[in-house]
């Protein structure tokens, strides 16, 4: 996690103005926006510190990484890129869907295509990240065979998106009796 370059920073930002666009664009579309704003809020607040949570315990699985200010910082930078992506994944999902709040009606086929997109597109970052360098894996990470890529970065985007926007959509409801 030393060797960090600006081309790291393409994707997220990116990201960003994706976000930014379909942001403003559900924006307009919201018959309650400040529901809608609520809801955006507390997926982007969610997925920030169960990221962070997730990039800290994972730390012991890179190569050179330690508990010290310099990795805790790259943590809390990766943590805002994927808070970005996961906002970006609920909103392409909310056009395919053609529903703001599609995680309110839930279908396993909805469920599993959101696993497997959150999976393949962390297979595709590791892919990219690994090949210019930005981490390695330490002897302890787990590694998918064929791919080559880590288990648990892998796993983070398979399982925290979904939990993410339920509880986000929980808390909107509870935000909403008050």
């Amino acid at each position: 996690m030393n060797n960090l370059k600006p081309i790291i920073f393409l994707v997220p930002v990116i990201a960003l103005i994706l976000t930014g666009i379909l942001y403003f664009s559900f924006l307009k579309k919201a018959t309650d926006k400040n529901a809608f704003n609520k809801f955006v809020i507390i997926i982007i607040v969610l997925s920030f510190l169960l990221n962070f949570a997730w990039e800290l315990i994972q730390i012991p699985l890179y190569k050179d990484s330690f508990y010290s200010i310099g990795h805790i910082a790259f943590c809390a930078l990766a943590s805002l890129a994927d808070a970005i992506m996961v906002l970006l994944l609920y909103f392409g999902f909310a056009v395919i869907f053609r529903n703001l709040f599609w995680i309110e009606h839930q279908k396993w086929n909805r469920i599993v295509m959101v696993i497997l997109i959150g999976g393949t597109g962390a297979v595709l970052a590791e892919i990219r990240h690994l090949s210019i360098g930005t981490w390695a894996y330490s002897g302890s990470m787990p590694i998918i065979p064929v791919i080559n890529v880590g288990i648990s970065p892998v796993l983070q985007f398979m399982v925290l998106p979904l939990l993410i926007y339920f509880l986000s959509f929980y808390y909107l409801k509870k935000f909403e009796k008050n």
